[in-house]
């Protein structure tokens, strides 16, 4: 994959960049927010290892940028701030994984391959239908009634796992294990808040939700024709 590197300590940034460069991945570091925005939105990377503390523009800020510019790249925050306030404002503002200082480079690489390989693991039919929402999986697009709907690469994947099995109750642990495959701890309160961001962006026309909860079972694809 191509990677970049946003992060203002530079020693940091040559160890993230050296981890992943030996897994195989190429790799470019910026230390500045402004100068990663406009190389991510130029050269548009697979992945962007993002950290939140950065001089000239935020990363929360970047990460807001890059959506607003339908940027496809999926997005790993690091930041110093391990609450849940500072992880849920990545993942409402499109951050596709989320990882807090300290960490183990190794498990960094574990989340990036985890991320590469989520878009050929997942996409075994080429179109997937739940009543008027229509995924075209290869180009990862989705639409509702002809209009396209903007999703995140998480988004993306948490949808097309519901929608490739619409009677299935998925339960989170189901969702977390298909997305992350077990290779570091996850959080499927995570998966609550991508099913958030879901319905929100997929509610009918009548405010019904077209993912609907299943009490103490999980979340199932509610179509009606």
């Amino acid at each position: 994959m191509q990677i970049l590197v946003v992060e203002d300590e530079p020693d940091l940034a040559r160890h993230i960049a050296g981890a992943l460069t030996r897994s195989g991945h190429a790799t470019e570091v910026r230390h500045d927010g402004k100068e990663a925005l406009e190389t991510a939105l130029n050269r548009r990377p697979d992945l962007i290892v993002l950290d939140v503390n950065l001089p000239s523009m935020d990363g929360f800020t970047v990460l807001s940028r890059l959506r607003q510019a339908q940027s496809s790249s999926r997005v790993i925050m690091l930041t110093s701030h391990g609450d849940v306030e500072s992880r849920l404002r990545g993942l409402n503002g499109g951050a596709d994984d989320y990882l807090a200082k300290p960490f183990s480079m190794d498990e960094l690489v574990a989340r990036v391959t985890v991320l590469g390989r989520r878009g050929g693991a997942l996409a075994e039919e080429n179109v997937l239908k739940a009543g008027d929402v229509v995924m075209d999986v290869p180009q990862r697009k989705v639409t509702r009634k002809g209009e396209k709907i903007e999703l995140s690469p998480r988004e993306f994947e948490v949808l097309q796992i519901l929608m490739k099995e619409p009677a299935r109750v998925f339960s989170r642990n189901d969702i977390c294990e298909r997305i992350w495959q077990r290779e570091h701890q996850y959080d499927t309160r995570t998966v609550e808040i991508f099913i958030m961001r879901l319905r929100k962006k997929l509610e009918l026309d009548d405010g019904a939700n077209l993912i609907r909860t299943v009490r103490g079972a999980g979340y199932q694809m509610a179509v009606t024709e």
